[in-house]
């Protein structure tokens, strides 16, 4: 389920002040989705990319893959061909709180990917990682089967859907 309103996480908050969590983005848009939400689902990989890639060979049912590459930006935990495969399997996009790369190309894939940056070195591919486990970034915990919501204002997190 794809929203394409640039502002509908300002009236999701408006709306269920009560219910959510968020802050101002500290993350940039890199994907040609720059708005997207859906249910959670949670990897910690930090300098690892095959957990997160085998996370998006499966079916993605419209859920978001956040990820916690430990706040890196050393080296990229996704890139292009992954989000592409998570665009062919159904998932809405996802949140990596570490470094992409193949900037220039996410741009134009239609998946929501929100990073803290671009570096061209890819992280290792041995699928070391945690799936699952709650996450707390950005001073916001992260839980698997949570919903995320994102656009140009920032990221939104409700343990119920918004919409």
């Amino acid at each position: 389920m794809t929203h394409t309103s640039t502002a509908f996480t300002s009236d999701l908050a408006d709306r269920f002040s009560d219910r959510v969590q968020g802050f101002g983005s500290p993350f940039t848009h890199y994907g040609g989705r720059r708005a997207f939400h859906g249910v959670v689902e949670t990897v910690r990989c930090p300098a690892d990319a095959g957990l997160i890639r085998s996370c998006l060979a499966e079916p993605g049912r419209g859920r978001v893959l956040v990820v916690d590459a430990g706040g890196s930006t050393r080296v990229a935990v996704l890139g292009d061909k992954m989000a592409a495969l998570g665009l062919g399997n159904g998932w809405a996009g996802v949140l990596v709180n570490g470094a992409i790369r193949d900037c220039e190309a996410l741009s134009r894939i239609d998946f929501g990917v929100l990073a803290l940056g671009g570096v061209p070195i890819r992280g290792g591919l041995q699928g070391a990682g945690e799936r699952g486990v709650e996450l707390d970034f950005a001073g916001i915990a992260f839980r698997r089967g949570g919903y995320v919501y994102a656009d140009a204002d920032g990221v939104l997190i409700s343990d119920v859907a918004l919409m």
